[in-house]
This record gives C-alpha cells, structure tokens and sequence, in this order.
C-alpha cells in the first residue's frame, strides 16, 4: 500500500463548462481506520453527470476545499472492526480519493458472480443500469412491442437503457448521439434500429426521419430541443422517463426548452421524473434480470475505462464533453480487468 494518499477537492465554481483548474489534488498520509471501522484503499471510481450539478452553489452540492463523493469499489486493507475483514472487496460512495476510512454502515457488499467482472458493479449492475432498469420498469412500464426514443443514447444510460429494452421485448429503438460513429456503434453494437447525430440539424425533423410513426417512450438524458421534438412524435398515452438535463448542465443562462404542452393534455401524454436513490429496493431485482445475460454474453456492459487515478478529473471532463461510450469508471493501475 501507498504511503500518501491522494484526494481531489473542488476549489471554484464554474460557470459553464468546468475545467481542470477548478480540481486539486491533495496529498496527505493515509488515514488510519478508526475503532469500529476500516481503511479501504480504491480501486474502481464512478464519474457520473450528476456531479456537474453538484459543483454549482445548490442544497446538497459539493463543499469546496473539501473530498468529493462518487461511487467506489476498493478493498479493505486494515480493519478495526470484525464486521469488515481485511481483503473484503465492498461498494461505499466516498469517492474521488484514493484511500477512505468506513463503517460498516457506510458501505455495500457486492455479490459474486461468476465471469462477471467489478467494473459492472459500477455500470450495468450499479447506479448506472439501475437508472436505466427503473425508467424502463417502474416509470414508463415499458409493454412489449412498444417503441423507444432514447436521448444521449451512447452514454452510460443511454446503452444500458437501450440493451435492457431489447431484453424487456421492445419494439423499435431510436437514440440520439453525438456523433455519426457513436450512432453506427449503437446500431452495430447496441441494438437500437436506428440513431441520429443530433448536431445534424432540428431535432423534431431528426427525430421524424428516424421514428416516422410516432413512439411509445422518451428516455430523456438531455431536455432541451430533444424533450420538445419528443412531445410532438410521442403518440396517445406516451410516457416521457426524466432522468437528466445534460443540455442545460453546462449552459446555465439557456432558455428553458418549448414545447406544445398542449399536446400533453390532448394525447394523455405523462411525464415523470425520479432519482435512482429512493428506488434502492429495486438493486435486487436488477441483479436477478440482468445477471443470467451478462453470464450468457447475451448482455454486454458497456464501458469506457481509464487507467489511473491521476485521470479522474480529465475522465469526468471528456464525459462532460460526449468522449466517451457507454459509462466512463476509472480504474486503479494496479488493477487487472477481470477482478471479481
């Protein structure tokens, strides 16, 4: 084990797009775990969207000059309590450093599963595929045979929401993405039946060309011009899943997306919005539907990996920026792909 420890702090607010200099790396000893607890050192970190949101001034934002939190995977690597033995491998959320002190409270055991390797945990299996597992599931009560539009299609959310509704029976699959070569992987690698570069012009004609009989369903990573396209093509009884705003992130003086509300009422459309975080009871459930296909091949996680805690800024910035596929987690250099 290290003899320093390294922790990232927020040391400014941005204002639009955060960049490196709004981040510091600290170094400091390694803690020592406290009576009752533990000292785990990471191995696997989760970058999220929703950590943007939590760098501007909000209730319940981050503190500047102080550790972010994020999801991690680690090992424990000295314990003071029984209720955590040394070389247990366990799930907490004080992320964005390379060492934390625990309780047992304060983390989450991961089940083993044969040929299922940690960075699932993270993505398919983790906050990622739960959010994607409960929109389809518990707010759209997506039917088979209904159609699919799904906004920032290749992010963490966007893959896992698309090969969760093949699963679930679904019928035609549209996503936006950022870019023509994300759009073919998606088609190619995914399984959506069709995917447009939403740079290439108004998003309600994009939309049109690839979902020219209307759709069932939005997923809605993004708001903004897509949410409005997505009111028009939605057909009678269409629901809108809101999981994220990635559009106004970063663009806080937009203006609000417009939309026919109208239609709303006239199509007895339904929009609804939630946070994965009350819906931690479904984690069990997941596992049960997704596990048997991970183990099959049948479902695929969908990963960008960087190596290297020293990158963990640069990777929550490139996701901010569209450079990855699927969810972005960054891993430990000392780590193997295929730990379990």
């Amino acid at each position: 084990m290290n003899d320093t420890a390294l922790t990232v702090h927020q040391i400014a607010r941005p204002h639009g797009f955060p960049t490196a200099g709004h981040f510091a790396f600290v170094e400091s000893a390694v803690p020592e775990p406290v009576a009752g607890g533990a000292l785990v050192q990471n191995l696997y970190w989760s970058v999220d969207p929703y950590h943007r949101e939590m760098m501007d001034d909000v209730p319940g934002g981050f503190a500047l000059d102080a550790p972010l939190e994020g999801r991690t995977i680690g090992r424990v690597v000295a314990s003071r309590t029984p209720l955590l033995a040394e070389g247990e491998i366990v799930f907490h959320r004080k992320g964005w450093r390379t060492h934390a002190v625990v309780t047992p409270e304060e983390i989450r055991r991961l089940p083993r599963f044969d040929g299922v390797p940690l960075t699932a945990y993270l993505s398919t299996l983790g906050g990622t595929g739960l959010t994607a597992y409960v929109g389809l599931t518990r707010i759209a009560r997506l039917q088979e045979g209904e159609d699919l539009f799904v906004s920032a299609a290749a992010g963490g959310v966007g893959t896992a929401t698309g090969r969760f509704a093949r699963l679930l029976g679904a019928g035609r699959l549209v996503g936006s993405a950022g870019s023509a070569a994300k759009a073919a992987h998606l088609v190619r690698e995914v399984g959506y039946d069709a995917v447009f570069d939403y740079h290439d012009g108004p998003a309600a004609e994009l939309l049109a060309k690839a979902a020219p009989d209307g759709i069932d369903v939005f997923v809605d990573n993004v708001g903004g011009e897509q949410l409005a396209a997505a009111v028009g093509a939605l057909r009678t009884f269409g629901r809108i899943v809101r999981v994220g705003t990635i559009s106004q992130y970063n663009t806080p003086d937009a203006p609000p997306p417009r939309f026919d509300h109208a239609g709303l009422v006239e199509k007895s459309l339904r929009m609804e919005g939630f946070l994965v975080s009350t819906y931690r009871d479904v984690q069990e459930e997941l596992y049960e539907f997704a596990v048997p296909h991970l183990c099959s091949g049948r479902l695929a996680p969908d990963e960008t990996v960087v190596d290297g805690f020293d990158h963990i800024v640069d990777a929550f910035l490139g996701m901010l920026r569209g450079r990855n596929t699927g969810k972005i987690i960054v891993r430990d250099r000392t780590e193997t792909p295929d730990v379990v």
